[in-house]
Parts: structure tokens; sequence; C-alpha cells
């Protein structure tokens, strides 16, 4: 077994004894779905953080860099300002919602909101959706084992899902939060070491590069497609309304740790975000041609750097991968226990019924994403997907909801289905480019927001008459 191997291994076994040994501290429902309500900005800021530095932050944007070049930073910048809207608007005000009245995940919001007609089809969707980033984390995964250890890819994915089902079933929200604290402080600190011995042996300016076959625009920073300026549609909706995000907030135990904790989690994006260009450009300088650009960062972290640092990067890619998906693991076993089990099945459910039923949900979750991660077989393509999904249909009604009164159960339905048939509909038509700046993406939110404002209109119109 290599070095880099057996740090994965047993990084791996470590973050699930710390998962079981923290999980015996979960009594109820309430811990594991929100934490008790007692989540400090530290833990705030780590859980978020860790949430939000995976997959597409890593592998992915080190890919899209590798790719096209300086415009990969808007991947993981997006999601920085979408943070910030976050922290100093959406996240207080939801919170408060959710304390004043029990609530635990978005579909309580909305049904609170709306109604439960609302909830239900948020939740199909958020089902759907989330399994598509799961199997996109575990894809990631898959390709850091089999670029490490030589097996395939579908292995890699099977013992990330392995490793996130035992921590995360252990506690929930609660045994997440702790351990994405260790989990962080791996990621800051292997990304510092490789990032900036990377650098150093390579050598020179990125734009003193010489790099093969590069396309024309590969150093230009505003570039309008995707990944550009365009990714702000996809990537900042969500980053504002993902369930996975807002629930986190839930557990949080006031306004301050909000704004405090989310808010550093912005900062943390915004600057992290230059990394996987600087990365993505070193590797296309090192490692060019590659047969799937996935492989980018772990082949420059075993192959760029002295061992041990390559390890120890790889590590802190692990950790991006891992926590990201027991944030995604979160929203969907938190979604199919409390949203359809105890609103639409059993009411009655008792507190530790819900909680048993929360841990087989998260072991069947963890195993269907596995499942999946292994047909698409590609990072940004899944996440692309979730990001489209989620942000096209759950922007407008969470916001509207939050700000006015006047939006009705009917016309928060509207906006949602209207969303998600124009984003789909343009995908189908152009495959999935669009027309220039008018990606799917956008074309579902200027469709949702577009029937929000008829709806209210009418709304206006009847109460006239």
């Amino acid at each position: 077994m290599n070095l880099h191997l057996t740090v994965l291994v047993a990084y791996s076994l470590a973050l699930m004894a710390l998962g079981l040994v923290i999980g015996r501290r979960v009594r109820g429902a309430g811990d594991f779905f929100v934490a008790g309500r007692s989540l400090g900005p530290g833990l705030i800021f780590s859980t978020m953080l860790a949430a939000n530095i995976g997959a597409g932050s890593t592998v992915g944007a080190t890919a899209l860099a590798y790719t096209n070049g300086l415009s990969a930073w808007w991947w993981v910048g997006s999601a920085g300002i979408g943070s910030i809207v976050l922290a100093f608007w959406i996240g207080p005000a939801i919170r408060r919602h959710a304390a004043a009245h029990g609530l635990r995940t978005v579909g309580d919001y909305l049904e609170y909101r709306y109604n439960a007609s609302v909830r239900s089809l948020a939740a199909v969707i958020l089902w759907f959706g989330a399994l598509f980033i799961l199997a996109g984390q575990l894809w990631a995964i898959g390709s850091i084992m089999s670029t490490v250890a030589g097996t395939r890819p579908w292995a890699g994915c099977v013992i990330g899902g392995v490793v996130i089902t035992v921590y995360f079933t252990a506690g929930g929200l609660l045994t997440s939060a702790w351990v994405n604290v260790v989990q962080l402080a791996v990621k800051l600190v292997g990304f510092a070491l490789a990032t900036v011995l990377a650098s150093m042996l390579v050598g020179g300016r990125p734009g003193e590069f010489p790099l093969t076959a590069a396309p024309s625009d590969y150093w230009q920073f505003w570039r309008v497609g995707s990944p550009g300026l365009s990714t702000l549609a996809i990537l900042v909706p969500p980053f504002i309304v993902s369930p996975g995000l807002l629930q986190k907030i839930f557990g949080a135990r006031d306004d301050r740790a909000v704004r405090v904790g989310v808010g550093l989690n912005a900062l943390g994006l915004l600057l992290f975000a230059i990394v996987p260009v600087l990365l993505g450009v070193i590797a296309r300088r090192s490692f060019y041609p590659l047969a799937s650009t996935d492989q980018a960062l772990p082949m420059l972290l075993l192959h760029g750097v002295p061992p041990l640092i390559g390890a120890i990067g790889l590590a802190a890619v692990f950790s991006a991968e891992i926590s990201a998906s027991d944030a995604v693991l979160f929203m969907l076993t938190t979604s199919l226990s409390q949203d359809f089990y105890k609103r639409v099945i059993n009411r009655a459910a008792s507190d530790d019924e819900l909680l048993r039923l929360a841990r087989w949900t998260a072991v069947v979750s963890g195993g269907a994403g596995t499942a999946l991660a292994i047909a698409l077989g590609s990072v940004v393509n899944a996440l692309t997907i979730f990001y489209t999904l989620v942000g096209v249909s759950l922007f407008v009604p969470i916001i509207a909801g939050l700000y006015t009164r006047r939006t009705s159960p009917s016309g928060a339905l509207a906006t949602m289905v209207a969303g998600i048939c124009a984003a789909v509909a343009v995908h189908v038509v152009t495959s999935g480019l669009g027309w220039g700046v008018f990606t799917p993406a956008i074309a579902g939110l200027t469709a949702a927001t577009g029937v929000w404002v008829i709806s209210l209109a009418a709304a206006s119109n009847t109460k006239s008459a």
C-alpha cells in the first residue's frame, strides 16, 4: 500500500470513529436534524465552509481551470457571492421563523408559509436534485482513489459512500458539524501546502506558462459564458436557498451566529476560489493532455509535488468531497423522514421512531447516491443539474415568502413549475448550452420571476374586483 493510499485509509477510519463517538450524544430527532439549535458562529462557519468546498470547488473547478483558464474562478466565487446574501439577509430572517415555529427543514418552512402541496413539490425536486449532487461528490472521490490506487472509479465511490454514511448516520447535523471542523482544518492546510509548493516547482507567473493548445480566452477572467459570468445565474441562487445550507442555519443559536459564521464562510469561498484556478493551470502545464479533466487535480497531487505534500493534499481533497457529501446526505435524509414520512405517512410518529427512520434513510440514500455516481461518471455535469434545479424551483418562493405576504400558495406552485419547465425546455432544445448568456438556469429564473409577478397582479385584480 503506497503512502497516499495509507493516509486516505487512515483518515477515513478516523472520521468514522469520530462520528460514532459524537453520535452517542444524540438523544432525539431534534439533535439529529438541527443539533438542538445550539451551533455558534465557529461551528456554523466550519460546517458551512466544509460543505461548500466540495467536489465542485476542488476536482470540478480544477478541471474547469485546466480546460478554460482564469474564468473558472467564477465557479467558487459565485458561491461566495450567494453566501454573502445568505449571511446578512436571508439567513437571519429564515432562522427566526424556524426557531419561532419549531421548523426543522425547508419543507417545514414551505408548508408553514404556503401549504402542504408546495412542500410536497419541493420535496420531490429536492430528492431528485440531491441525488445528483451526492453522485457528483462521490464520483470525485472515485477519481481520487482511481488515481492514487489504480482502482476503478466505482470502487472509490463505494468507499466514500460508506464513510459518509457511517459517521452521518451516527448523529446527523450534530455529528457533521464537529467532524466538519476536522475536515476543514485538513482542507485548508492541505490546499495551502499543495498550491504553494506546486507553484514554486513550476515557476513563473501563470500568464507566462507555455500551455499546449490553450483556447484564445484562457487568460480572460471576465468571460461571459460558462464558466464565467453566466455561472452567477447557476450558482448564486442555490447558495442562497439550498435546503442543505438553510437547514444548517436552522441549527444556529441566534442571528449573530448566522451573520458571523456564514459571513466568514463567504469570505473563505471568495479567497479559496483562486486555489483551483492555480492548480488547474499548473496541471495543464504539467500533465497535458489527460484522458479525463477530472483527473487534473489528483494527478497534480500524486505526481507534481513531493509524496508527503501530495498525501496531505489528497487528504484535503478527500475531506472536501466527504464533507460536501454529508451535507447532501443530510438534505436527503431530513426531507424523506420529516417532509415525507412525518407529514404524509405517519403524523403521529414519535421522536424515537423518527430518529430511527432518519438513520435508515441515510443508509438507503447513501447507497442510491453511490449507484448514481457510478452511472453518471462526471463531477461538473452532476452538480450543474442539481444547482439548476434548486435555483429555478426554490429561489423565488423562498425569497418571496420571506418578504411579501402577497405571494399565495398557488402563486408559489406556479413559479416552481414554470422555472423547472423553462429550464428543462432550454436544456433540451440547446443540448444544455443555451443561447449565449440565456442559459437553462437564467431561462428558469426568468420564467419563475415572470410568473410570480403575474400571480401578484392577478391577486391584486381579484381584490379590486
